[in-house]
Formats: C-alpha cells, structure tokens, sequence
C-alpha cells in the first residue's frame, strides 16, 4: 500500500495490577438464610475485553415494551428474566449459584444476577429494585461504549488525528529516501518520513515506536516524584502491552506500565503511578491502600471514574 501524501476523506511472581477495562461489579448484596447471617462475598471479577476485539453490538437491557406472559426463559443453565422498574421493563439473566449473597454484574450482554438457590424470586426483584439507579447508570454507560465503538476506526493518512497526553495531535506523512519521524510540539504535528513505497504497517510501527518512547520518557520523569512523595523505592520499572491492565506491581518493587496510557492526560497517568507505587506499601486493595492513594492523589476518584470510561476499542489500531 502506497503512503504517498493523501487527503484525508472528508466526511496488563505475585503482582497487583489496575484493571484496563472491565465490567462494572457492586459489591454483594447480602441475603437474609434462616439462622445463619451471610458471609460477605467478594464482588465477581470483572472480564476485561483486549484492544482490536471486533465489535459485537451489545443486546439493549432496557425495554420499553410490554412483558411477555411468561416470567422467565431458562438458557444455559441462567434464567433469562424481566422486572417491571417504574416505566421501564430490565431483563436480566438469573444464575443460581452456592455463594450466600446476591451478585450483581452489568456485561456486554446487560444485567446478570447471581443468588444462592434458597433466595426467593421475590428477594431477589426486591434486590434490584433497591439498586436500580446502580444499573440504569452502568447500562447507560454500556450502551454510550458501544456506541462510540461504532465510530470510524482512524484513517493511517495525511492529516490523520491520534490522541496523545490527552489531545489530539495531527500525522503528517512525507515521501522521502531516508525513513525518520519528528514532532513538532507548537503545531501539534507528529510528521514521518517513509519511502514512497512504505506500507500501512511500517506507518504504524514508526508512529508506536515514536509514543512508547515518549511513554517511557514520561513515566521515567512521574515515577520518582510520587515515589518521593510515598517514600518508596521501586525497583524498576518496564513499559507494558497488556490488554487487561494499566500497570502492576510486584512486591520486589517491579514496575510495569502500559505504554498506550502515552494517550490520556497527564492526571490519568499520574494516577496510574500513585497507585502501582501505592502497592510499595500496602499490596492489596483494602481501605488502607486507597487512604494511600489518596494522601499523595487527593483527586484520584475522578480520575480513576475517567480512565474507566476510556475504551480501549476507542484508541488506534496499530
């Protein structure tokens, strides 16, 4: 494929490691068993997608029709279920599982239930009936994903738009015998040089190549000052390609962060390092370590919210 100048059309050893992307869980909700007080049960682990996964539309939970006569539709061993919320009709799938507690997890495919067989139908409606400002907001959020996923996936020519530390900054591509790349910080122009019979993918690989250096020159000049901060020392620290996590860390003071964070605005990645360097004293994720957090991050809610909202699926290809 030819590069010459073109006008665009117009039209994640023990670590602890922050999720990339991953379905939003709520803490359990606890079941009342007759003369036995339940057990606190983790909430689900998330599932994470990878960049690049091919977009599947994801089924809209809210209906605003009518329910069906019939309650339920058992399917694979889950019982696909509807529960009248004021206007609106939520489906969801049933699973009936040993834990004590009732679950929640909003996925690709919407609301899923987890209950012990005891619980009645009835508890678990009225459980969803108490979190259900919880779920409309996380489906919302779902369906804005995919939405966006819908976007066109960025076009590799002249003139060409990526995000880097948070904005956008423009390709520029020039023919020329000798390959090379250079940016430009007052245009905001990231220009590379290619021979004029360069293809797509030397493109891509010259640009990555270009964002993880500059990932791993800023992560190299944020680690130490919230290492200070913390007075921890790491070990070392490693650029990642993870398709699950933003960074991790191991209790021998090894670092690794996702280079692709290269995209996002410096608060976002400034929280992503006080958190893995968070894990230098306290590796877990309890009270403790989030009172870490955010005596040397005051504003890291917000920020974590942000990333989270953040698609990997929204982010170039290479």
């Amino acid at each position: 494929m030819k590069l010459l100048r073109q006008t665009p059309p117009d039209a994640e050893q023990t670590a602890l490691q922050l999720d990339l992307f991953a379905s939003e869980p709520i803490p359990a909700q606890p079941a009342v068993e007759p003369a036995t007080p339940a057990a606190s049960v983790a909430p689900v682990a998330p599932v994470a997608p990878t960049f690049g996964a091919p977009f599947q539309p994801a089924r809209d939970p809210l209906e605003l029709t009518p329910a069906p006569a019939a309650p339920h539709v058992a399917i694979g061993g889950q019982s696909k279920r509807r529960i009248q919320l004021g206007e609106h009709i939520l489906e969801y799938r049933l699973l009936r599982s040993k834990r004590r507690t009732i679950g929640f997890v909003i996925d690709e495919d919407g609301l899923r239930m987890t209950a012990p067989k005891w619980v009645t139908l009835a508890e678990i409606d009225n459980a969803i009936r108490e979190k259900q400002r919880w779920i409309f907001a996380k489906l919302n959020e779902r369906r804005e994903r995919s939405a966006r996923r819908l976007q066109p996936q960025m076009q590799w020519v002249d003139g060409a738009t990526l995000p880097y530390l948070g904005s956008d900054l423009t390709l520029r591509i020039i023919a020329a015998q000798a390959a090379g790349i250079a940016y430009d910080a007052e245009k905001r122009e990231l220009t590379a040089s290619l021979p004029p019979d360069a293809t797509e993918q030397q493109l891509k690989d010259r640009v990555q190549g270009w964002l993880q250096g500059e990932a791993k020159r800023i992560f190299a000049e944020r680690l130490p000052i919230y290492a200070e901060k913390l007075d921890v020392r790491y070990r070392s620290f490693a650029l990642s390609a993870a398709t699950t996590q933003w960074g991790s860390c191991t209790a021998e003071g090894k670092i690794r962060l996702n280079w692709r964070l290269i995209h996002f605005a410096l608060p976002m990645i400034d929280y992503v390092i006080a958190h893995e360097l968070s894990h230098l004293r306290e590796m877990n994720h309890s009270p403790r370590f989030w009172a870490t957090v955010q005596s040397i991050f005051p504003e890291f809610e917000s920020v974590k919210r942000a990333l989270r909202e953040h698609a990997p699926e929204t982010l170039p290809i290479f």
